[in-house]
């Protein structure tokens, strides 16, 4: 059952109450911004499978999930936190924000979508992309990579999905920053990329629903997101949208899972954590909701033909985790506080 952001606070404080449902099940709550679609049919599964627990999931970015695990450590509310760029999974582990759990599959993960001592693994890897409104902008004419983002000739046509509020937006802002601490040493260059950016941004907007709508109304006509959802739009909406992999490298989010420190419900936890990371719910995602699985031992023959593509044309960008864990958010804050809506008044 999907329980909406601003109705969370009081719905969760009952629940944590009474820690039972009204047919007197076992309330398990989710923390996920993996979306009303996926997170629907993983709950209807595991409540068959487990009819003596009730899954109650809250939607919302990973980013503000980290922010509400945090408030909450003196007393969680969350059992399972579903769904994070590996970046963030790290930040929450650092603060003990986690309880360590080794999954059965836990020998299927590459050691770099994972964290050494358990506190998070891998369940999906997401590749960021650009994206664009294919009636408004040519194939031709369409950036091919990051840095054609910061053409003049795309001046107030890019849209932005908030990176305070948005994980995924922050690793990608992360990786440019990332990549300029790898070439020089200083953080400069990232920043300087950042204001061209933000010169020819139009927007910085709340959540990807709104982005998707600008989009389609041509509100701005270049983003940058992830490929499963810009897939995703492309196959099941009207929504004029296409996307391009950076040519000189992307960042492939290690998308997570973990079970949040102090836990009221640690077995059911661990259960679910279990069922939504199995080879059936996996290639279910795939084959439904377009992710691409991060367990090794899935054969590609039993993935779509789309992830196959994809996984052949994408170029990893290196990215140090340790260097983004430790500056991540003093990168975040410069750029709200120097960067955000400056290029724009120009």
């Amino acid at each position: 059952m999907r329980l909406r952001a601003a109705a969370w606070l009081a719905t969760i404080g009952a629940l944590a109450l009474s820690a039972c449902s009204s047919d007197n099940r076992k309330v398990l709550i989710v923390y996920s911004p993996h979306g009303k679609e996926l997170l629907e049919y993983l709950e209807k599964g595991f409540e068959k499978a487990h009819p003596d627990i009730d899954v109650q999931w809250v939607d919302m970015g990973s980013q503000e999930v980290l922010e509400r695990v945090r408030a909450e450590q003196p007393n969680p509310q969350a059992d399972v936190w579903f769904g994070a760029p590996a970046e963030a999974f790290d930040r929450a582990t650092k603060e003990d924000l986690l309880q360590p759990y080794k999954p059965t599959w836990a020998a299927a993960i590459d050691p770099d979508a994972r964290e050494a001592r358990d506190n998070w693994y891998g369940t999906y890897l997401t590749p960021e992309v650009i994206g664009y409104n294919r009636d408004a902008v040519k194939d031709a004419d369409a950036p091919k990579d990051w840095d054609d983002l910061l053409d003049p000739k795309w001046k107030g046509k890019i849209l932005v999905r908030d990176p305070i509020a948005s994980g995924t937006m922050r690793a990608i802002f992360g990786a440019i920053m990332a990549r300029s601490i790898a070439q020089t040493g200083k953080p400069d260059a990232g920043y300087e990329w950042l204001r061209k950016l933000d010169a020819n941004t139009r927007d910085y907007v709340l959540n990807p629903t709104i982005l998707y709508q600008k989009l389609g109304r041509q509100e701005g006509v270049v983003t940058m997101w992830d490929m499963p959802d810009f897939a995703t739009l492309e196959q099941r909406t009207r929504i004029p949208i296409k996307y391009v992999i950076p040519t000189s490298g992307t960042p492939l989010l290690v998308d997570g899972i973990a079970i949040v420190r102090g836990s009221k419900h640690p077995k059911e936890a661990e259960e679910y954590y279990e069922y939504v990371t199995t080879p059936e719910a996996m290639i279910a995602a795939a084959d439904s909701f377009l992710r691409i699985p991060a367990r090794k031992d899935i054969p590609v023959s039993k993935l779509p033909s789309w992830i196959r593509d994809a996984m052949a044309q994408i170029k990893p960008m290196p990215v140090d985790r340790e260097v983004m864990a430790a500056h991540l958010d003093e990168w975040m804050k410069y750029w709200d506080a120097n960067i955000r809506n400056r290029g724009q008044r120009q």
